[in-house]
């Protein structure tokens, strides 16, 4: 049997461009590696409860037009991120804002507060960042980076915050208003339900074969569709022809627990460099609302993850690349192959080798099938 298009993943990138070529027509193959649909956005429900199984999605854009498309699979709650940093057993709000700053040096206003970030600017003398550590204080001054950013950045990476780019540290919002809504944007939420469901309606009437790893009969599935779509590890793809890419890789560990409540948050980020975890995430926070916990809408237990980030090794999971200079000009080189591969077309987090949010990866899909449908 021949198809379109053979699509390598069941993500969120491969399900977004299954649907809207199956709506033009096309006839769509998916195969996944895995044993279930979804890619790293499956959640599963134990006890009650929708599991994140490779990691906190919250949901969040500006993009209406990404906003109204994802509403189209699932209703989306008003779920606030408002992350908690542990140092060593003080706690402080995230993002940095006016109360991270009270918790951390006492000040009350806007006015005191950015005094004290510009007096820690000029102490330490920089001038134009030139990595990571130095962004970072350039931005909030020594004692927010020493205590919030460098161990957690660290622990993150594997490298030395002197040794990462700049770039990183500029995705982390600043702002003088007691406000600890982690994100700017216009939308945001969790999907009821869970990920599953969108994905579930998104592949409906989609053949796909779970379990099945592209490379095992990897010509054999080249012949099976006109195109393909592989949105795996591109340094796989070409057999690591220019050398292997740099990814991160994370260790999950989960447990159940006989609370209703463990730590009164979604996301615990423990910021110190000896805890070996970055956060520590309560499931049930995403979706049931503080007023119901305890009560007959909520479970009488609690699931939560400690999230343990590590060097990333061939045939393990790679989670997200590491776009530095170096990585960066070796993915060039992939890059420009797979620009001359017939017929093969790279997406996704790991095709395209980039650190895609989940609205950017749904505008990457939607930009792909406006190119296929010329």
């Amino acid at each position: 049997m021949k198809y379109d298009y053979l699509i390598v993943g069941s993500g969120l990138f491969g399900s977004v461009f299954a649907h809207e070529m199956t709506k033009k027509g096309k006839k769509c193959l998916i195969i996944e590696r895995r044993d279930h649909i979804g890619g790293n956005v499956y959640t599963e429900e134990k006890e009650g409860i929708n599991v994140h199984k490779y990691g906190a999605h919250i949901f969040h854009t500006s993009n209406k037009e990404v906003w109204n498309y994802i509403n189209q699979f699932a209703e989306f709650n008003r779920y606030t991120n408002s992350p908690v940093a542990n140092y060593k057993g003080e706690l402080y709000n995230l993002p940095f804002n006016m109360n991270t700053f009270y918790q951390m040096w006492g000040v009350r206003t806007p006015e005191e507060a950015k005094a004290k970030i510009e007096e820690q600017k000029k102490e330490s003398g920089i001038k134009e960042p030139k990595n990571l550590e130095e962004q970072a204080i350039s931005l909030i001054g020594n004692d927010i980076y020493e205590k919030l950013v460098k161990g957690y950045t660290q622990k993150q990476w594997g490298k030395e915050c002197t040794e990462l780019p700049s770039f990183i540290i500029k995705r982390l919002p600043v702002r003088f208003t007691y406000d600890n809504n982690y994100f700017n944007d216009s939308y945001q939420g969790i999907p009821i339900g869970g990920y599953t469901k969108i994905i579930e309606k998104l592949l409906e009437g989609i053949e796909v074969r779970l379990n099945t790893d592209f490379f095992d009969k990897k010509e054999e599935y080249m012949e099976m569709a006109d195109k393909i779509l592989f949105t795996g590890m591109i340094d796989q793809y070409f057999d690591y022809c220019f050398g292997e890419l740099e990814y991160r890789g994370l260790k999950f560990e989960s447990e159940t627990l006989d609370t209703n409540n463990y730590q009164g948050n979604a996301v615990i980020n423990y910021t110190d460099a000896e805890t070996p975890f970055t956060r520590i995430i309560e499931h049930k926070h995403f979706e049931i609302p503080a007023n119901e916990l305890g009560t007959d809408k909520d479970s009488d237990k609690t699931i939560i993850t400690r999230e343990y980030p590590k060097q990333w090794e061939k045939g393990q999971e790679a989670y997200y690349p590491v776009n530095d200079e170096k990585n960066s000009a070796l993915y060039e080189k992939y890059k420009e192959v797979a620009e001359k591969e017939e017929n093969v077309i790279f997406g996704g987090r790991l095709g395209m080798y980039q650190y895609f949010d989940m609205w950017k990866v749904i505008e990457e899909a939607l930009k792909l099938v406006d190119e296929e449908s010329i």
